[in-house]
């Protein structure tokens, strides 16, 4: 209800741009109004005058007011005032005035003269009850030297939310006086507030009478435009004392301080936590490329809204590294991007996998070769082209906003390995000394995972070198036997498998597959060793259990070692095969029939624990008959038990047939993409000799236990 439109309490409708609705200070003193004629009686007289006095009208009316309203003593002296009235002057002031019930009155008096369209001359009295306006007077004092002198800024408005007081302080804090705002909406004046929620308030205590207490707001006023201010905001609804609704009063208390100290709070809070976030998300492998994504994905977007990690390509290569070239450029591998939010910008950075060539002059270039972070916390037009590799990318970057750039360099172990590179776009505020320094602490610790996966990569590589080198090569078939063999090297670490096809006397084949416990170099030199003797005992037509028993004897003089090994011995001729295993998997036989099964022989214990006995088992294998030979890495999974990798290569080897080449590359398929373990599997399939004892005819027996 506006102020023009209130009906008055006796239900009439008021006359228009009129209130008759009581309240004010008026009703607040209950000023009396009295009228005196010429010769000092009594002709008007309000019902306030009947409350002060306590006369009646009838009683007081016709009544000289000498006599009635004053003591005898003071009587002169209200004759005297009169005349003066009477006369046309004016006069204020406090007079004794004798009460109905003899009581004596201090009234506070406004008087002057009248007259009438005769010319007669009347007296007009307005009289207040002395104690009520000397309180009022105190109140009105005092509420004014508080708003004028708090510290606290007060602003009212009226029911339409416009502004009708302002006091000193809010004055300041604003940068704006009351004149400038009086009648206009905060909209209008401070466009840099929340004014959505502020009204709302107002309006929620304008219709309900609850205050609202200490409500945060954050923003800018022409006194500070550069620079956010918190603010905690009171409101409370104005009422007059017949409780008619007069609008909204606000009390504001500037908390920028508190606001700024509670932020810096929680962005240390948020910046360690970052770290502690780092040191579980970052280097969970020794992948370069894994390990560099996992450092841009940390940073976005709770510390950039746009991430890249670019190494210097000698990394990738695992050469000897230069920071920069002889012409001072760099050439960069770009290993991850990552960004908070969709993006264009993201496609200004350098493709993943690809190589990028900085001239001397770009920000990357800079921070690999002065090794120091690059920090541009206001990016101008003239800092994109510097920081983007071409003119098309430094076009995408400066539409998507980007308002704030650092760079920080990825240094382990004293060399340099490239940059982390961190953009702002959606996030307004610009990178700070606090956001460096947090960027390079994530850039030395990723750096130092990078290095070491960088290391590791290089001795696998000297150790898959290594080992390849000793392995057999492809094996050849052989009289009665057809051959097909798989390496596969674990994506982590190259370790100690091998296999080997061993011609013997009287055309019989040793089959052998091992595993040398352990990864890298040192695995791979064992198995060398081991493999150099299995081939030299074999020579001297030792059968599998003796075989064994000597590179047991073998490992234990090479020192902390331990090894798998699986041998046997193939007569293809008669179809004979005796077996034997040193802690090593069992072979799948795969009848012709297409029947599969795992053979049973004794474990035994690995190579190198020494003295424990080996034992063998003799089979016979028809015409036809495959046998798997495999290390555990084709088998064995993570969170899988053993049993379930060999059930499903025994089902594997049941469904597949044809060539011995084309079931090696299936097996590998289905068990394996990228192992977790070096893979070795050595198939061989019997059939007809072509010497003149063979008859191809050889039907399979049960394996049988043969006692050494």
């Amino acid at each position: 209800m506006t102020r023009h439109d209130r009906l008055d309490q006796g239900g009439e409708a008021g006359m228009s741009g009129l209130t008759a609705a009581p309240g004010g200070v008026l009703d607040l003193l209950r000023v009396a109004a009295v009228v005196l004629d010429g010769d000092g009686r009594i002709v008007l007289w309000s019902p306030e005058a009947e409350q002060l006095f306590g006369y009646r009208a009838a009683d007081a009316l016709g009544c000289r007011a000498d006599r009635l309203l004053v003591h005898p003593e003071d009587r002169r002296s209200a004759v005297e005032l009169f005349a003066r009235v009477r006369a046309g002057d004016t006069w204020a002031g406090v007079f004794p005035v004798r009460h109905q019930d003899g009581r004596t009155l201090q009234v506070e008096f406004r008087t002057m003269g009248l007259r009438d369209v005769h010319g007669d001359a009347y007296a007009l009295g307005l009289a207040a009850d002395e104690g009520t306006v000397r309180r009022l007077e105190t109140d009105l004092a005092v509420s004014g030297f508080l708003i004028k002198q708090s510290p606290v800024g007060l602003a009212v408005f009226d029911t339409e939310l416009r502004w009708v007081r302002a006091n000193p302080s809010l004055q300041q804090m604003n940068g704006l006086t009351e004149h400038e705002v009086r009648g206009r909406r905060i909209a209008e004046v401070l466009p840099g507030l929340d004014v959505a929620a502020m009204e709302t308030a107002m309006r929620h205590v304008l219709e309900s009478g609850e205050a609202l207490l200490d409500q945060q707001s954050v923003g800018r006023t022409p006194a500070d435009p550069d620079h956010d201010h918190a603010w905690s905001d009171s409101y409370y609804r104005l009422e007059d004392p017949s409780g008619r609704i007069l609008g909204v009063a606000v009390s504001v208390i500037d908390v920028s301080k508190r606001h700024r100290a509670a932020s810096e709070i929680a962005e240390a809070r948020e910046r360690l936590a970052v770290i502690a976030d780092a040191g579980v998300r970052i280097g969970t492998t020794l992948d370069l490329r894994q390990t560099a994504q996992e450092l841009a994905d940390v940073t976005v977007p709770r510390l950039a809204d746009l991430a890249a990690v670019d190494v210097l390509d000698a990394v990738v290569h695992r050469e000897a590294m230069a920071r920069v070239r002889t012409d001072g450029s760099a050439r960069f591998r770009a290993l991850a991007v990552a960004a908070g939010y969709p993006t264009e910008a993201v496609h200004a950075a350098d493709p993943v996998g690809e190589i990028a060539r900085y001239d001397p002059t770009r920000l990357i270039t800079k921070c690999v070769r002065d090794a120091q972070p690059i920090f541009v916390p206001n990016v101008t037009e003239q800092d994109v082209r510097r920081i983007a590799r071409d003119e098309a990318a430094a076009a995408v970057l400066h539409k998507e906003g980007v308002h704030s750039y650092l760079a920080a360099p990825l240094i382990a172990r004293g060399s340099v390995l490239g940059t982390l590179s961190l953009h702002r776009t959606v996030n307004p505020r610009p990178f700070d000394e606090q956001d460096l320094t947090l960027a390079c602490e994530l850039a030395i610790r990723a750096a130092l995972c990078i290095d070491n996966a960088r290391l590791y990569g290089r001795e696998r590589d000297a150790a898959l070198t290594l080992q390849r080198s000793l392995l057999s090569q492809q094996p050849r078939d052989l009289d009665g036997l057809e051959i097909a063999s798989r390496y596969l090297p674990a994506v982590s670490a190259a370790g100690g498998d091998w296999f080997d096809v061993l011609p013997l006397q009287d055309g019989r084949v040793g089959l052998v597959v091992g595993d040398v416990m352990g990864k890298g170099i040192h695995a791979a030199a064992i198995m060398g060793q081991l493999r150099t003797a299995t081939r030299a005992f074999s020579q001297l037509d030792l059968d599998p259990v003796d075989l064994l028993r000597h590179l047991d004897e073998i490992t234990l003089s090479l020192g902390e070692s331990i090894a798998t090994c699986l041998y046997a011995v193939c007569d293809p001729r008669t179809g004979r095969c005796e077996l034997s295993t040193a802690g090593h998997l069992p072979p799948v036989l795969v009848h012709p029939g297409g029947d599969a099964e795992l053979i049973e022989i004794p474990t035994g214990a690995p190579l190198g624990v020494g003295g424990v006995p080996f034992a063998a088992v003799d089979c016979e294998l028809a015409e036809g008959a495959l046998l798997a030979l495999f290390t555990d890495g084709l088998v064995e999974k993570r969170h899988q038990s053993l049993d379930v990798g060999l059930h499903t290569l025994v089902q594997l080897l049941r469904r597949h047939h044809g060539s011995l080449e084309r079931i090696c590359d299936q097996v590998l398929a289905a068990l394996h993409g990228a192992p977790d373990d070096d893979v070795a599997l050595l198939l061989a399939r019997l059939r007809a000799p072509s010497g003149p004892d063979g008859d191809g005819g050889h039907g399979a027996g049960v394996p049988r236990k043969v006692d050494r």
